[in-house]
């Protein structure tokens, strides 16, 4: 395991059984709790609600913990099977702990599928699901809402309110808190039309995480 430190970050390298995983932390002082989030299965830890998170927690007394899966650490394109996710997750799962502090799994997409099966069985404080896959585009019939409501400990879905993936009005109500981005598809992108900018919906979304994040602690 290594660890380089920077002026605002520190990467840290983890062995795990599906292969090498990646995480930036970025820490703040004082910190109370740990969020962990990785990314989808389309993209890494640039997606720009991730960015927004990282930009605006740390200042909240949240360190953040970007993680990025062995899969795209190895430079494939493509993600592998949800159990070899689950096994990545789990190998860099006491690295997160490390801090001593109470860990909010999370990720976007499939990302949070991932914290979501995996929750329980480690100890995560939470859930934070960013754009949660509820059904593949145009299948509601494929649904995947068992994974959400299955998490087993407090719950924020932040959803795109034209996301194709599952609309906010299509999740069934349960534990969870569902938070809209409205006009925001999948990844968080907003029109350029609407009447909401790109720059204000991310602030919506880091709000919304911050909030619920300081009624955890």
């Amino acid at each position: 395991m290594s660890r380089t430190a920077g002026t605002a970050q520190q990467t840290e390298s983890v062995g795990t059984d599906a292969g090498e995983a990646r995480i930036t932390w970025l820490p703040a002082k004082g910190a109370r709790l740990v969020l962990a989030v990785s990314h989808g299965a389309g993209g890494g830890i640039e997606a720009r609600d991730l960015r927004a998170l990282a930009a605006v927690l740390p200042g909240r007394r949240v360190t953040v913990a970007l993680v990025e899966q062995p899969w795209r650490v190895a430079g494939k394109k493509l993600a592998p099977a949800p159990r070899t996710l689950d096994t990545g997750w789990r190998g860099l799962w006491p690295a997160l702990t490390a801090p001593g502090l109470p860990v909010v799994a999370g990720g976007r997409s499939a990302g949070a599928r991932v914290a979501c099966r995996t929750a329980s069985e480690l100890g995560a404080r939470a859930v934070l699901a960013l754009s949660f896959p509820l059904h593949p585009p145009g299948k509601p019939e494929k649904s995947r809402a068992g994974e959400l409501l299955g998490a087993g400990v407090p719950t924020l879905v932040v959803q795109g309110g034209r996301d194709p993936f599952g609309r906010p009005e299509e999740f069934l109500p349960g534990s969870h808190r569902l938070v809209e981005v409205p006009y925001a598809d999948h990844g968080f992108a907003v029109p350029k039309k609407a009447p909401l900018t790109q720059d204000q919906a991310m602030d919506l979304l880091a709000g919304a995480v911050a909030e619920w994040l300081d009624g955890l602690s």
